[in-house]
């Protein structure tokens, strides 16, 4: 009986299109706009903190739920910047990353069958993770270019077995910031239908156009439904650190901290520690700065897209921008982004892995978290497209 149901559960998950396109990036050596690992600088004084807890001696498990140090960073930056309150020592637990504080939040309250709402398009780890504990993901389809969608759509999306919502702010891959009045129509239908709110809140500092992030725990009357899950891999540019952590309520971080321990018992000790001393110690300017360069980043890709006659739908947040190549051959969006890779050598992903079903055939997504030499690589390859297919 757990073999059948390992075999079923493994034809569900198959290998991430990002990951995928990546490998076919590296086979004919091209410009990697398709996976998010973000290779633009490591900020100095996290690494320095990093070296010095390791000399000092920051090598052994720490408390499950993660460093004291740590817990305590996460609810300062909590407090100023999100205006959640959170006690530190109940409410916070550090895991490995925020995919993998998200699977421990789907593995502490989803039974197999609970059904979790996600907007798409959507991120496909959410999907995969969801399906590998047998969860059923259900969908609530957002329309394009603004990503908009109402709320009586996402009424009607639940179910008797529906058991929670996941909120991608600012999304990955559409970009989309979710305003306070639609951060409003998910808290009712949570609090009608008495379901928890999942969020994933990783690209919170990457914010365009002057938009601000709302966290959807401060919506009224929704903080004790509501996991937040956020982490430090893209604003610091450390994806393979994997430092994340949720916020909840005391029992519900209690359950969550059980799982972290039971899977990954901790994540890196001395990695922690630096991200802790890095975080209080960081220029006052940082985070305006960063704004400021990503900005530029989107600016350029969009432009460039635009010239290559692949529509972009502009994101107002995150680091990546779907495209309209609805002109290029192929009957589905990896055929199309296959031509694009033989074409340019510029990797995407296609829009088909951010949906149910093939209403991404005309879109592929691309990365703009890429150093500039790169980037500007890309953006002529891209607009000298236009040139070959007219």
């Amino acid at each position: 009986m757990a073999i059948q149901f390992s075999q079923k559960a493994a034809a569900q998950i198959v290998q991430s299109e990002i990951r995928a396109m990546t490998i076919e990036c590296e086979k004919v050596n091209g410009v990697n706009l398709a996976q998010g690992v973000c290779d633009t600088e490591l900020p100095t004084i996290i690494q320095e903190k990093t070296q010095e807890g390791i000399r000092g001696g920051i090598n052994s498990y720490t408390r499950y739920d993660g460093l004291s140090e740590l817990r305590q960073a996460i609810a300062r930056k909590s407090a100023g910047y999100n205006k959640i309150c959170a006690d530190p020592e109940t409410e916070i637990i550090v895991s490995a990353g925020s995919t993998g504080s998200f699977y421990c939040a789907c593995l502490a309250f989803l039974n197999p069958g609970d059904e979790v709402i996600l907007f798409e398009p959507y991120y496909g780890y959410h999907v995969n993770t969801l399906l590998a504990i047998d969860a059923v993901p259900t969908y609530v389809t957002m329309n394009a270019p603004q990503w908009t969608f109402t709320p009586e759509v996402l009424d009607q999306a639940v179910t008797s077995r529906t058991k929670g919502i996941l909120v991608n702010t600012p999304a990955n891959p559409s970009g989309k910031v979710f305003t306070k009045t639609e951060l409003e129509w998910i808290a009712d239908c949570a609090t009608r239908h008495d379901l928890i709110i999942f969020t994933d809140e990783i690209y919170e500092y990457f914010l365009y156009d002057g938009l601000k992030h709302i966290s959807p725990a401060t919506i009224p009357g929704i903080a004790d439904r509501t996991v937040t899950i956020s982490g430090f891999s893209k604003t610091f540019s450390m994806t393979g650190w994997r430092i994340g952590y949720s916020i909840c309520n005391p029992l519900w971080a209690l359950m969550i901290g059980y799982m972290n321990d039971l899977i990954y018992v901790c994540a890196p000790a001395p990695l922690q520690y630096g991200v802790a001393l890095g975080m209080d110690s960081m220029p006052s300017g940082f985070f305006h700065a960063l704004v400021e360069e990503y900005t530029k980043k989107r600016d350029r890709i969009c432009t460039a897209l635009k010239e290559a006659k692949m529509e972009p739908a502009i994101p107002q947040g995150a680091y990546y921008v779907l495209a309209d190549v609805s002109r290029l051959p192929g009957a589905t969006s990896k055929a199309k982004a296959m031509y694009l890779l033989d074409k340019t050598g510029v990797a995407s992903v296609p829009g088909e892995a951010f949906y149910h079903g093939s209403t991404g055939k005309n879109l592929v997504r691309f990365c703009f978290a890429k150093k500039d030499q790169d980037l500007d690589d890309a953006c002529e390859r891209l607009k000298k497209l236009a040139q070959k297919t007219k």
